[in-house]
């Protein structure tokens, strides 16, 4: 059981240094904001998010046309070709969250990036849901009506699942949401982890040495 709770503990809280006071300072602040910018996405419908779905759509906008555009280059798999541009603009956020907790032991980062990524499928969940209706205005101008389709439309439509468009979007949005609150409380809980439980290394005397 005990080594069982340090394993767990390890996987939660990679880091192993105590941060800088101003390190930290930075951190709560960059934290705070995301948490007060992100209460309007916490209570916003898919309809709404549809209409404005705030600047990061294109941020998240960049990947989704890149998803597209690497996946046409390395395979000629039209449904998968489609897919990844959702696909890209989700996955993107998950590697660089693996990236930070792996590579440099930075469970606050990890969690602002798992964050990224809940931001990234609540982004989503309006185009999924738009499936059948096709109002939302696409990149090129126009709406899905006006251009014959988008991505969605045409994926629900092979999987047979057209009908479930709306219904699909709203899980996406609320598993976006709980994505984008566990990332923000795993950041805040290594924030505090990385501050005021770590012992600072320098301040702790050496044993005394035995003759």
């Amino acid at each position: 059981m005990d080594r069982a709770f340090v394993l767990l503990l390890s996987a939660a809280f990679p880091n192993s240094q105590r941060r800088s006071l101003a390190e930290t300072i930075f951190r709560a602040a960059t934290l705070l904001f995301l948490f007060i910018w992100s209460l309007r996405y916490f209570a916003v419908s898919v309809h709404d998010l549809g209409e404005d779905p705030g600047w990061m759509h294109s941020v998240h906008l960049v990947f989704h046309e890149a998803g597209h555009a690497i996946t046409a280059m390395v395979c000629d798999n039209r449904d998968l070709i489609v897919f990844m541009g959702s696909g890209l603009q989700v996955l993107f956020p998950l590697i660089v969250a693996g990236a930070f907790y792996w590579t440099n032991a930075d469970g606050f980062a990890a969690g602002l990036g798992l964050w990224w990524a809940g931001h990234s499928l609540l982004d989503v969940s309006p185009y999924i849901a738009d499936a059948r209706a096709l109002e939302l205005q696409l990149l090129a101008g126009g709406t899905g009506k006006e251009v014959e389709g988008h991505d969605w439309e045409y994926l629900l439509t092979r999987w047979n699942m057209l009908s479930l468009d709306t219904r699909i979007g709203a899980w996406v949005a609320i598993f976006g949401k709980l994505m984008m609150a566990f990332g923000l409380m795993l950041a805040a809980a290594n924030l505090i982890y990385d501050y005021y439980i770590l012992k600072d290394p320098g301040a702790v005397e050496p044993p005394p040495s035995r003759s």
